[in-house]
């Protein structure tokens, strides 16, 4: 019965997270002004996940106790840390690969102003993961590691899902001079690219999550990686040269997602033996 009430919720919850967008997008096109990041849809979009998981949990059978919500940071330090250094090791790694190559031109880069925005982004991001991170990690992570999948399936259920969760954002809601920016491709090109990088990341995510039992060493990591590479491309502290960004960008390119699909089997790795 229990098993029968797991497998019932996880389908519910992905039926809501993967129409909840295109919800958004067609309230949107009916309401004046509502349009780009900052519009009602996308709010909706954002946030009605985690609604979905409060009613899943408190009114349909699968109670809080699997949540993740202890920091449980006592014998779990070094993954905190790791959490922490992930993006800046392989971004460092990608930029030394770049200026080597000439693919990345440093010369608009700024040191204070771009630490500056990186702290005031961090802290804002961190707010904004928790509702990720209770969704995609304190939900469905642990609610499918109960349904015993292998290792492969459970990162493409979970990488799949939380990707397309993320394809109204790419295909409406994120302005095209940002597309631009990182990858000068179409919207359904981007978004192809987006989906499978967000698979190679939920290795690393699920992995961190699984060794912790908790949601925050993820929340940081998540907020680190939208605070640190994001402004770096977007916000022009450094530029790449056309054709190259697929390769050495350290939002989507293929070098630094080859890194992070390496260290999330590590960290796999790890797992297993402890």
């Amino acid at each position: 019965m229990k098993k029968d009430i797991n497998i019932r919720n996880i389908l519910i919850f992905i039926a809501i997270a993967l129409l909840i967008g295109w919800v958004g997008v067609g309230i949107d096109s009916i309401l004046p002004e509502q349009e780009g990041d900052e519009s009602l849809g996308m709010a909706i979009w954002l946030v009605f996940p985690l609604l979905t998981v409060i009613v899943l949990r408190t009114f349909m059978g699968d109670g809080w106790k699997d949540a993740g919500l202890l920091p449980n940071f006592k014998g779990n330090e070094q993954w905190y840390f790791f959490a922490l250094i992930i993006y800046p090791l392989v971004t460092a790694i990608s930029l030394g690969i770049g200026r080597l190559t000439g693919w990345i031109d440093f010369s608009a880069f700024e040191i204070k102003p771009f630490i500056s925005v990186f702290w005031t982004l961090l802290g804002v991001n961190i707010i904004k993961n928790i509702f990720e991170e209770s969704v995609w990690r304190g939900y469905l992570t642990v609610k499918l590691v109960k349904l015993k999948p292998s290792d492969l399936q459970l990162y493409l259920i979970i990488g799949l899902v939380w990707g397309l969760w993320h394809a109204p954002y790419y295909m409406v809601f994120l302005p095209e001079e940002d597309i631009q920016t990182v990858l000068p491709v179409g919207r359904v090109s981007f978004t192809i690219v987006a989906v499978l990088s967000m698979i190679v990341w939920t290795v690393m995510f699920t992995e961190i999550y699984r060794l912790t039992n908790s949601i925050w060493p993820v929340i940081l990591m998540h907020a680190v990686e939208d605070a640190l590479i994001n402004h770096l491309v977007i916000d022009g502290f450094i530029l790449i040269d056309n054709g190259y960004q697929i390769w050495i960008s350290p939002i989507c390119g293929i070098i630094p997602n080859l890194l992070y699909l390496l260290i999330g089997l590590w960290l796999r790795r790890k797992r297993i033996k402890i």
